[in-house]
């Protein structure tokens, strides 16, 4: 009797509330891609039209190559960049990948992702994992760069990534702030400095907070929620000639204090997914950063992954 074939279990979103486990065929490589069997993946919000495959910060292990890749073979552990330009653009050429506008980009419409048992990428964008730095840690590498005070608005994971990337790169102080005590108390876990709940202040209020906390106005701040309030909060509690980051991404139209924005010199940075960081992230995992280890939350077998979602949705 033959062997049964290995199923790819996927996770597919068909609409709000409605997930479904199915079996798609396992992908074969392309020359110049790597098939993956994935072992980490993280959940985030989603919004979509059409059935797609969850999952884009994830980890796995190389289980077969392309003719034409060299650098990785079967047994690799790795960690896998979501966004591989299809083409050489303008935008390639000058490094900024990432705004390419055919990018593939792991569970963005039309492209699925890699919540699945098996997965095929482009071997340039997956990344080996030196021996100290686990999946999970693998899964979760979105880094930054950062000051020596610290704003981040937002205790969600890319907050809480935000703020270990932060500490990492030396940041001396930093301090968090969310609507969410339960997240607070996580982002005090991981390593912030201060904690500061939101609930009726107005952004300037918030700015006078933060300076009370650190002493001093932050030199970067790093806005992960999208939320026009707390983007104004953050130009305000921004030190003169520092920068605001804006990672969340929220209404087309967002109302800011621009005059004053302008008057002292305060840079808004915008970011658009990522492009080349993830070898200096993988680097940084590798120092065994405080608070990492805490990160992981309530990690599920891909069977479960329905009822992760739902937690999610729940904000637990």
């Amino acid at each position: 009797m033959a062997a049964a074939k290995p199923e790819n279990l996927s996770l597919v979103v068909h609409g709000p509330g409605d997930l479904r486990l199915e079996n798609y065929p396992i992908p074969e490589p392309g020359p110049n891609e790597v098939l993956l069997k994935m072992h980490s993946v993280g959940i985030c919000d989603f919004v979509v039209k059409k059935p797609m495959v969850l999952g884009h910060e994830a980890s796995g292990t190389v289980v077969k190559v392309g003719s034409l890749v060299r650098h990785l073979q079967p047994g690799d552990r790795v960690a896998i960049e979501p966004g591989a330009p299809r083409e050489t653009d303008e935008f390639c050429k000058i490094g900024r990948y990432n705004l390419s506008p055919t990018i593939f980009f792991c569970a963005t419409p039309p492209d699925d992702g890699n919540l699945c048992r098996f997965y095929k990428h482009n071997a340039n964008f997956c990344y080996k994992l030196p021996d100290n730095v686990t999946f999970e840690e693998g899964a979760l590498i979105e880094p930054l760069s950062v000051g020596i005070h610290v704003l981040v608005c937002g205790a969600g994971p890319i907050g809480l990534v935000s703020l270990l990337a932060a500490k990492a790169m030396g940041a001396a102080q930093v301090v968090v702030t969310d609507l969410s005590a339960s997240w607070l108390s996580k982002a005090k876990e991981v390593g912030a400095d201060f904690i500061l709940q939101i609930s009726n202040e107005s952004p300037q209020e918030i700015a006078r907070k933060v300076e009370g906390l650190l002493g001093s106005k932050p030199e970067v701040t790093i806005e992960c929620t999208g939320v026009e309030a707390s983007i104004q909060a953050g130009i305000y509690a921004t030190h003169s000639g520092g920068a605001l980051v804006l990672v969340g991404l929220g209404s087309e139209m967002t109302r800011v204090p621009l005059v004053h924005t302008a008057t002292r010199e305060v840079d808004i940075k915008g970011v658009f997914r990522y492009c080349n960081t993830w070898p200096m992230a993988i680097s940084i995992s590798g120092l065994r950063v405080k608070g990492c280890e805490q990160f992981y939350f309530r990690p599920q077998c891909l069977s479960l992954d329905t009822r992760a979602v739902g937690l999610m949705t729940k904000g637990e």
